[in-house]
């Protein structure tokens, strides 16, 4: 049986968490706004998402600096762009000689509805904003520590609101039409190019709209803003020996 939660040390004795996700079938999307249409199947195969956003703290010991504006080792670190999350993922890969990668925007929507466990929550979690994530009315202006507020099926938090969370994919409007039209997806990779990548999950400071499960959002992969940050996935069949889990 599959331990549910693999537990990385990298060797300055830091320590993150990843959740293991039972790869399934799911319907992606809404009908709510254009780019969330259609609705559409996807089929995923298992892998490891961050139990947290990644932290301060996990940034500064990989890469021995601190961007955030909001400071505080258990916060999320934000003002991060894209292509710094890279080099971070690089550093981080060769470290602890795994294959770190940012979630394509399949595996992060599919993880924040809870996975085969979900209970098709607006938000990732529940129904009420209030009890899984940080947003415009309880924020106060800031990102938060991660893990306050309760999680998801699967035991993530933060996956509505406190920052938006960095996806691989490239950002094209009109990318669930194209997949409708071939009927089930498995493990979609985005579009082969475009010019921004995807955003998801909402922030500190957005509204309740945008920390829905299914609200895209997209921004140059070069930008840095103190509402962006990430979390890390790992596929299953890169996890390496079994002594890693807990």
């Amino acid at each position: 049986m599959v331990s549910n939660s693999l537990k990385i040390f990298l060797k300055n004795g830091f320590c993150f968490e990843m959740i293991y996700v039972e790869g399934g079938e799911f319907l992606m999307g809404s009908e709510e706004y254009n780019d969330e249409k259609p609705i559409h199947p996807v089929a995923l195969s298992n892998y490891y998402i961050g139990k947290y956003l990644v932290t301060q703290g996990l940034w500064q010991a990989v890469m021995q600096s601190n961007p955030s504006y909001f400071v505080g080792a258990d916060r999320p670190v934000e003002t991060v762009s894209w292509d710094e999350v890279q080099t971070f993922i690089d550093r981080l890969n060769k470290a602890t000689e795994k294959s770190f990668r940012l979630p394509t925007e399949a595996e992060w929507e599919f993880a924040a509805r809870g996975g085969k466990k979900s209970h098709d929550f607006k938000y990732s979690g529940s129904n009420k904003l209030q009890e899984v994530g940080w947003y415009d009315e309880n924020s106060y202006g800031e990102t938060k520590p991660v893990g306050l507020k309760f999680s998801n099926e699967l035991g993530l938090y933060d996956m509505s609101g406190n920052v938006w969370e960095w996806c691989k994919d490239w950002y094209d409007s009109d990318y669930y039409s194209e997949c409708s039209k071939v009927g089930l997806v498995t493990d979609p990779p985005g579009p082969d190019q475009g010019v921004n990548r995807v955003l998801r999950g909402g922030n500190y400071f957005n509204n309740a709209e945008n920390c829905r499960v299914t609200n895209r959002n997209n921004n140059h992969p070069d930008n840095r803003f103190n509402n962006d940050g990430f979390r890390l996935v790992l596929p299953d069949q890169l996890t390496g020996k079994p002594d890693g889990f807990h």
